[in-house]
């Protein structure tokens, strides 16, 4: 990314071993077939909220060509992210199903699969697993009645493999943990970035952060994360050539930062950050300059890690992108050069780098279908069962950066989540290539540019960016350069959004249509009515507080829609100040409540006023109502300001409201897009659905604005 911002894992946990015979229900095989199996429940890794395991099942009768493994938990585990399978868990019930490359199964052939788990108290091991609907009972035996738990598992795509790499592969990470590069990078869901330290320019502390220290990782386990993404920008720091050897006092820090992070037991993640833009992106015109600078640079990087803990990855580069490509066919030749020439330098080093697992990225991070078939190409290419694929994900840029109205989490956001999570489950995941999405987050989600995305709407974003994750088997590393953890005194800046994001590495959470329910001060209370979105969850109840408000006369609810009713809202709503009044709260089976703040509010005004391009601000009343977006015409209707294709203008680059000083201001930014003298016609639209006209005229340097 472009400049933005005690829990203790223990050693593993032996293999338990559980032969078992079973008959099994084929559906291309005659009914009455003899099977049996063994099934080998290996919990991984223990910590004392959570836990991984390995499950391998060995069918010793007849061949099968798909299968269901069920059981149930003796305690209150469960599932979080499950991968070469697709399962749903009801209760302590669990049921797993194949994939589409993982359903046959010869005589004496094995399958497996791997999930991680949340527990507390006892993490008991399963006493009994049932193979398609038949109990495993020691025997090789005939057809039983199924005991199979009903439910469907979780939908997973269907692409199928195309031979390499295997999801089993031959040889793993050296050093003990997961026996796969899969469960690996399962194991490392959830990641955290330390963006903006490192990777800042010129210094450690140039943009805004303080130094690194012990305690910052201390803080960071603390709140659950298990890997750490460490972006470092080299650039500064290198000598001249053909060395380009690397300042030791930096290599040491570096170094320092590094083994901070893997002494709390997360993993952890080292690239080459910005040197991407500043030198990378110039292989275009000197590939050989860029090339002998890259492989120099990663010959030292590998030397100096070599010895560290298998929990160190490393991270070819970041974004990568290059100056003047004639095309994305030409960029993905020349990234498979630098991804090739990594892994080369890396694998070359010797030491634990022999089989450390190494992360690739596609052009840019980008998680488009050609740019990441190309990276699945170049890891093919390689022959090497640790190799990890990775993108960026941001959200849908209207709504990630607030532009052409596209101000909430709609179905084209949500969609096109899905897309990019699911293209990356069937191209990488389902062809048993692990991902590791390396940075997360909403593009312009920014504690020091407060209001651009709606909180309601955030909080409904990260609550489906956990569940994509989850359903489509992928890590993510929410991307922080100082927005979610302050990093002065390494408490959360939003606990309520973190407690949503929590939340979500492991459950859904049931929302609605708004957080707010605007009641205008000037009119009679009326009812008013939010639509729920379950997500799965059923609702258990409106409360204020820890006190149940009273279905039927406080509120109702017809299928997805809640009203509140208006003597509720009188008796809530009191002397009617301004803005929030009362704070309600929908629970639902699961997850986190949503919060439904209760406002009142009137229309804003608008005054008149006379300023410069550099410095322009209405005042304003906003009476309780929150601007969401706002909307500028010429007098022909085309759009005015720096956005010339929708008539929507981005919040914060073109308008910012400033509710402290009761004012909308006019960034220098918008007044330099417009033409001289042109009058413009601007609509602020507010979350209440009220709208407010205002005109303003530049010329030269000065601006007037009026009402009418």
């Amino acid at each position: 990314m472009r400049q933005r911002r005690a829990l203790l894992a223990s050693g593993a946990v032996g293999a338990l071993l559980l032969t078992c015979a079973a008959a099994v229900t084929l559906p291309n095989i005659a009914a009455a077939a003899a099977a049996g199996c063994s099934v080998n429940y290996a919990v991984a890794s223990q910590w004392n909220v959570g836990f991984s395991t390995n499950v391998t099942i060995t069918n010793l009768g007849s061949p099968i060509t798909s299968w269901t493994l069920a059981w149930n938990f003796g305690g209150d585990q469960q599932i979080t992210q499950l991968w070469n399978g697709g399962y749903s868990q009801s209760g302590t019930g669990v049921t797993v199903k194949n994939l589409s490359y993982n359903g046959s199964i010869g005589t004496n052939g094995t399958t497996s699969f791997g999930f991680n788990g949340s527990y507390s108290g006892t993490n008991a091991v399963p006493a009994t697993f049932t193979l398609n609907g038949t109990a495993c009972n020691g025997t090789v035996g005939s057809p039983a009645p199924s005991t199979t738990p009903s439910s469907s598992p979780s939908t997973s795509p269907s692409s199928s493999p195309s031979g390499f790499p295997s999801s089993s592969p031959s040889s793993s990470p050296s050093g003990g943990g997961p026996s796969t590069a899969m469960a690996a990078v399962a194991a490392m869901q959830p990641g955290w970035g330390l963006g903006n330290s490192l990777d800042a320019t010129p210094t450690e502390t140039s943009w805004g952060n303080p130094a690194v220290t012990k305690a910052t990782f201390d803080s960071v386990r603390a709140l659950g994360y298990n890997s750490v993404r460490i972006p470092v920008t080299w650039y500064p720091h290198l000598g001249a050539g053909p060395d380009y050897t690397v300042d030791p006092t930096f290599m040491a820090r570096v170094k320092q930062v590094v083994d901070w992070a893997l002494s709390d037991n997360m993993y952890v993640i080292l690239n080459v950050h910005h040197d991407s833009w500043d030198w990378i992106a110039n292989m275009t015109t000197d590939p050989t300059g860029v090339l002998a600078e890259y492989n120099a640079l990663w010959q030292q990087i590998a030397t100096q890690f070599q010895g560290e803990s298998n929990k160190l990855v490393l991270e070819s580069v970041n974004e990568p992108s290059f100056n003047g490509s004639p095309s994305d066919s030409q960029s993905a030749q020349m990234l498979n050069q630098l991804n090739t020439a990594f892994f080369n330098d890396v694998r070359e080093s010797g030491g634990g780098n022999a089989t450390r697992l190494l992360l690739l990225p596609t052009l840019g991070d980008t998680p488009t279908q050609p740019l990441m078939d190309n990276l699945y190409t170049t890891i093919q290419s390689l022959h090497d069962p640790n190799l990890i694929a990775s993108f960026h994900y941001y959200g849908y840029w209207p709504f990630a950066v607030n532009i052409a109205n596209e101000t909430t989490f709609d179905t084209a956001s949500q969609q096109d989540m899905i897309n990019d999570f699911t293209l990356a489950h069937n191209e990488f995941v389902a062809k048993g290539v692990p991902v590791y999405a390396g940075e997360v987050g909403l593009l312009n989600y920014d504690y020091t540019r407060p209001g651009i995305i709606e909180r309601g709407e955030t909080l409904k974003y990260f609550e489906a960016l956990g569940y994509q994750a989850r359903a489509n088997g992928i890590t993510t590393n929410l991307w922080d350069a100082g927005s979610f953890v302050n990093r002065n005194t390494l408490q959360l800046r939003d606990p309520g959004l973190f407690t949503q994001i929590q939340s979500s590495w492991t459950a859904r959470s049931g929302t609605a249509s708004s957080d707010m329910i605007l009641v205008p001060k000037s009119s009679a209370i009326t009812d008013q009515t939010l639509t729920l979105n379950l997500n799965g969850t059923t609702f258990q109840g409106l409360y204020q507080g820890t006190t149940a408000l009273t279905s039927g006369s406080d509120y109702a609810v017809a299928g997805s829609q809640l009203t509140v009713k208006a003597a509720a809202l009188t008796r809530l709503l009191g002397s009617r100040a301004y803005g929030t009044d009362a704070t309600l709260q929908a629970r639902f089976s699961q997850g986190v409540p949503w919060q439904i703040n209760l406002i009142s509010y009137d229309t804003a005004t608008l005054s008149n006023t006379n300023g410069t391009t550099s410095s322009f601000a209405i005042p304003t009343q906003f009476h309780g109502d929150v601007v969401a977006t706002m909307e500028a015409k010429y007098a022909d209707g085309s759009a005015a300001g720096t956005a010339n294709w929708t008539t929507y203008q981005e919040y914060w680059s073109d308008f910012i409201p400033d509710y402290t000083n009761n004012a909308i201001d006019l960034t220098s930014d918008f007044f330099n897009a417009l033409t001289d003298g042109s009058r413009v016609t601007l609509t602020f639209h507010f979350w209440s659905g009220r709208t407010v006209t205002y005109y303003v005229t530049k010329s030269g340097s000065s601006v007037t604005g009026t009402v009418n």
